[in-house]
């Protein structure tokens, strides 16, 4: 592994699209730096910045300064905070607020929050006069790892986890580390599933370096910045080779095709957040691969210990809940996962491992083994 950035050193990763290529800045106090950015990318646009609640009490007034110091116009449209507002509804209120601030074609959307906003602005961006750029600013750990890189963009539909959307890449990504420190151990914990998971899909030497340096992370030691970097190059180059999905770019789904259907009978609620969904994803991914034969017993033990370790929810017993609304019911669980947007013909894709390190896609799973395996799951004692 690379040595691990320092504070003072903000990292700029490129997502090279061609003509599309933007950059992720990552680093602490990096968002001061949001206006001049955007400055320089759009000069004499105005913005609109769409923001919840609660992320608008920590950092809407100081992003508002960083755009009027480099004479940007800014409107600001905050919604509810959680999974709540991904919806038609919460579409719609953005949507109309866009318009409202006659935002047109030459101007910018700002998603200033988590994956939720940044999903539902960058959608919002995508369909309004037919497409608006839009700027990522991402505030939780998930966010600057995961979603606010690649440009999916998507509200939830009441039948599944983001089944209406559109790909539209950001003109920028300013990650700052910094704003990191507001979040809840809960929500950082959260985050921090997807950041192992680009260790666990294609980088055993990652994984490893997070088995020995996670404490760190958790602290908002040097080793974040690093993790946070490592995990955006990894999907950078991925994205790259792969913008729509249509193959190697499925293998980000690890712990998804599973992690969705819980979220979905949770009701997508606070009860089961996003990445601890994917973490349970990751552990059912593992251990149907160790009885599939494809990885040893030892590496799905290895994947579930570490995810235990640092407090996130490695079985489906460690949801709040999961005797109720379908959660003990395999054959519930695979009727949400047959509404996951990567079913092809009424075939599930599942992502899984050959090893720790080493993701596969997997077309052919026979259903009755993966429903097998989910009541075996589901009775199973931790």
């Amino acid at each position: 592994m690379t040595v691990p950035l320092k504070h003072s050193d903000p990292v700029i990763v490129d997502v090279a699209l061609g003509e599309r290529a933007y950059d992720i800045v990552i680093g602490r106090d990096v968002l001061q730096s949001l206006g001049a950015r955007v400055a320089a990318l759009r000069p004499g646009a105005r913005t609109a910045i769409v923001t919840d609640r609660n992320v608008a009490r920590h950092w809407l007034e100081k992003t508002e300064a960083s755009l009027a110091q480099a004479g940007i116009a800014t409107s600001r449209i905050v919604v509810d905070e959680g999974e709540g507002s991904k919806t038609y509804d919460g579409l719609e209120q953005v949507s109309e607020a866009l318009i409202a601030a006659k935002i047109e074609r030459n101007d910018l959307v700002v998603a200033l929050g988590g994956g939720v906003v940044g999903d539902l602005a960058g959608f919002a961006a995508a369909i309004l006069r037919r497409g608006v750029d839009f700027v990522q600013v991402p505030t939780s750990l998930l966010a600057q790892v995961d979603s606010s890189v690649g440009g999916k963009t998507g509200i939830n539909s009441p039948q599944g986890k983001n089944l209406l959307g559109a790909f539209h890449q950001p003109l920028l990504v300013v990650a700052d580390t910094a704003v990191l420190d507001t979040l809840s151990p809960r929500q950082f914990r959260a985050g921090y599933a997807e950041v192992a998971k680009y260790g666990v899909l294609g980088d055993e030497a990652f994984f490893a370096w997070l088995e020995a340096n996670h404490a760190d992370i958790f602290s908002g030691g040097a080793g974040r910045e690093h993790a946070i970097a490592t995990s955006c190059r990894a999907k950078a180059a991925i994205v790259a080779r792969d913008e729509r999905e249509t193959g190697e770019r499925a293998l980000l789904n690890l712990g998804h095709t599973f992690g969705h259907a819980l979220e979905a009978a949770t009701g997508f609620s606070d009860r089961l957040f996003h990445g601890e969904g994917v973490a349970v994803g990751m552990v059912l991914a593992a251990e149907f691969s160790a009885q599939l034969g494809m990885i040893a017993q030892s590496d799905a033990a290895r994947v579930r210990h570490h995810l235990a370790e640092v407090g996130l929810p490695t079985h489906l017993q460690d949801i709040a809940g999961f005797a109720q609304e379908g959660l003990a019911d395999a054959d519930a669980l695979m009727a949400l996962m047959a509404q996951d947007k990567k079913v092809k013909r009424g075939r599930l894709t599942f992502i899984l491992l050959e090893a720790v390190g080493r993701a596969v896609i997997a077309n052919d799973v026979e259903p009755s083994l993966v429903r097998d395996f989910l009541a075996e799951r589901l009775a199973h004692k931790p």
